[in-house]
């Protein structure tokens, strides 16, 4: 059976957060057989409690962030998408700030953090959320048309297409797919950055947005070109990153996925339109757990301890 799986010490760094800029200490804990991933604002006079789910998402500009009330956890996609990278089930993330630390810009810290703390399967059955029927949200027309969908598959795979009419963006390839039956997240997906226009900090700083950005944690392109010294990780960068954004924002569902997410320049608006009209629509998707490793899709029996 496939079971779920947790961290097996608590373990801490410090970073900064990309839109606050403020300084944050997050702290990744074990947690019990079904408790999901929790997140807790440890910096209130009250410890306030903010579960990982589609349903508690209250701001979607530039990032996925979960609200309650007046208390917010932003930027939550890379440590999010890492966790489904890694099959993480279960864990606490203590936070004394509004804001998960960027750290480099990719998932590739929070992969090396999960690594270091171990992973450990735990007694109980590792349940999967899977696809019965197609589902889509559009916004826009014609050439201006975003959308995500998506669509039964035995497994967990991802098609992505992007349009930013930049020529440093434009250069590379703009539309990648993922099927993690055969590839490994850590290795092709975990280390895409996310990235920026010179041109808009300002604007973004005069809405509370990008105050923690650098070189040091995004691709900044000016009119031309990248302006990191060491260049792009990947030849498609620009797309993996959007893919890597995908799956972070597709785990709030509350369980991995069996199934295909296709989307043509969709953010982390249109993916948490995408979970919320899934799990709305009660039909078209069912619980269920795997009896054995022969059973599961390869992209679920991957060890990724080693991946």
């Amino acid at each position: 059976m496939l079971l779920q799986r947790t961290i097996k010490q608590s373990i801490s760094t410090t970073g900064v957060g990309l839109h606050s800029g403020h300084r944050v200490k997050i702290t990744l804990r074990p947690a019990q057989p079904g408790t999901g991933i929790v997140f807790h604002r440890v910096d209130l006079p009250q410890v306030v409690d903010l579960p990982a789910r589609a349903d508690a998402v209250g701001d979607t500009r530039l990032a996925s962030v979960l609200q309650q009330g007046a208390v917010r956890v932003s930027t939550v996609e890379h440590l999010m998408s890492a966790l489904a990278g890694l099959g993480v089930d279960n864990l606490h993330v203590d936070l004394d700030a509004e804001e998960v630390p960027i750290m480099d810009g990719s998932a590739a810290t929070f992969i090396y953090l999960l690594r270091s703390a171990g992973l450990v399967e735990q007694a109980a059955p590792k349940q999967f959320l899977r696809v019965l029927e197609p589902i889509e949200v559009r916004e826009g027309e014609g050439s201006a048309a975003k959308w995500a969908r998506l669509e039964p598959h035995e497994g967990f795979a991802l098609s992505f297409a992007i349009d930013f009419h930049h020529p440093a963006i434009d250069s590379t390839a703009n539309r990648a797919e993922i099927d993690f039956a055969h590839e490994s997240y850590v290795k092709t997906i975990a280390r895409a950055r996310t990235f920026g226009f010179a041109s808009e900090v300002e604007a973004l700083r005069s809405m509370g947005l990008a105050r923690g950005g650098s070189l040091d944690n995004a691709i900044v392109m000016d009119e031309y070109r990248v302006l990191n010294h060491d260049g792009l990780r990947y030849d498609d960068e620009f797309v993996k990153h959007k893919i890597l954004d995908a799956i972070g924002d597709l785990y709030l569902v509350g369980y991995p996925l069996v199934a295909r997410y296709v989307a043509n320049k969709s953010g982390h608006g249109l993916n948490n339109q995408l979970v919320r009209a899934l799990l709305a629509r009660q039909g078209s998707w069912e619980i269920i757990h795997y009896a054995s490793q022969e059973a599961a899709p390869a992209a679920f029996t991957r060890d990724w301890q080693f991946a």
